[in-house]
């Protein structure tokens, strides 16, 4: 009977000594103390009841005023992206994105600044930015810098949080909470989006051939040879518009955050591009140029404008290249719109 009490306390005295760290060696036993580290005097924390509290009730009436017609609603939601590009109270763009739009537009128009020195010193200083088959299908799809540096750029930073934010802190309820539908609400986005880059790309180009007909004198002959050619541009930019804007629409509303959109459109774009050509070189196939955005366009855009064209696919193939990439893109964009919810995702 006097032994136990002995082995219990040499068991605790043993226990008491031992103690492990990185140099111990692993033997598989191992000690679990927390459950019977506390003493007597333990106490349990328990949290206290609130002594005092308020319980707030929110009651939703019914609107019973007048609504603006439909219209009005969806200019609310257009204004409301495109003022915040100039002026606060609206969007809050961020101040880098309005500083990159104005440098775009200066690059944009950059082609009238050699047209206004040849009307001051004569023809030949600025015989090579006047207004040709050339020069018009370069301003739209020229590859550098205007759809590497511009316009892809642009569209990556202006949709690539259009939707995206909406899914990520549940803004859409601030639509969809009030009588504007779903197809207005991605129509006016997209307007909007689509709007910006027609400024940059397809207004530039009309205030290119505007300054060359009034700073060279060009007359009604003239006008009537080039005319052509600039609807040929324009309806090549319109293209460029609806196509970058489709793309970039479609990768933000799959995401709720701006850097996938914005990140994926340039791959697209760009990696699209490198890819094809790197193909045409080694292997002298042009079929992946139908599965680029920007070729698919250049090779319709010089069938409209009437340039020489750099490849040996037909332009309809191309054509209906970029009609599909339009649908597909269209068809996601309405598909997850239509699947948003009016919280937070």
């Amino acid at each position: 009977m006097t032994e136990e009490p002995a082995e219990e306390a040499a068991v605790e005295q043993t226990n008491e000594d031992v103690r492990f760290d990185e140099a111990s060696p692993v033997t598989g036993a191992s000690r679990i103390e927390a459950a019977y580290s506390a003493d007597d005097t333990g106490q349990a924390s328990v949290a206290k009841p609130g002594a005092s509290g308020q319980v707030f009730t929110q009651t939703y009436l019914p609107w019973t005023g007048t609504l603006n017609p439909r219209w009005a609603r969806n200019y609310a939601v257009y204004r409301h992206h495109m003022l915040g590009l100039v002026k606060s109270g609206h969007r809050p763009w961020p101040i880098l994105v309005r500083v990159y739009l104005v440098l775009v537009l200066i690059g944009s128009i950059g082609d009238i600044f050699p047209v206004l020195l040849g009307s001051l010193f004569g023809d030949g200083l600025g015989q090579v930015f006047m207004v040709s088959r050339d020069s018009l299908y370069a301003h739209v799809l020229g590859f550098f810098p205007r759809n590497v540096l511009y316009y892809p750029v642009v569209t990556a930073l202006i949709v690539g949080t259009m939707i995206s934010e909406d899914r990520l802190n549940g803004t859409s309820a601030l639509y969809f909470s009030r009588p504007i539908t779903r197809f207005d609400y991605v129509a006016m986005k997209y307007l909007a989006a689509a709007t910006v880059l027609f400024i940059l790309c397809v207004f530039s180009l009309f205030v290119y051939y505007t300054v060359e007909v009034l700073a060279m004198g060009r007359g009604w002959a003239w006008i009537v040879d080039t005319f052509p050619i600039l609807l040929g541009a324009t309806a090549a930019g319109m293209l460029l518009v609806v196509t970058y804007t489709s793309l970039g629409l479609a990768m933000s509303s799959v995401s709720t955050n701006g850097f996938f959109p914005a990140i994926g459109l340039l791959a697209l774009v760009l990696g699209s591009k490198s890819v094809a050509f790197l193909v045409a070189l080694i292997f002298e196939q042009d079929v992946l140029y139908l599965f680029s955005p920007y070729d698919a366009l250049a090779n319709v855009g010089q069938a409209l404008v009437g340039t020489e064209s750099n490849y040996e696919i037909p332009w309809t193939w191309s054509l209906a290249s970029v009609v599909g990439m339009n649908v597909l893109s269209l068809y996601l964009l309405a598909n997850r719109v239509a699947s948003m919810e009016v919280t937070r995702e």
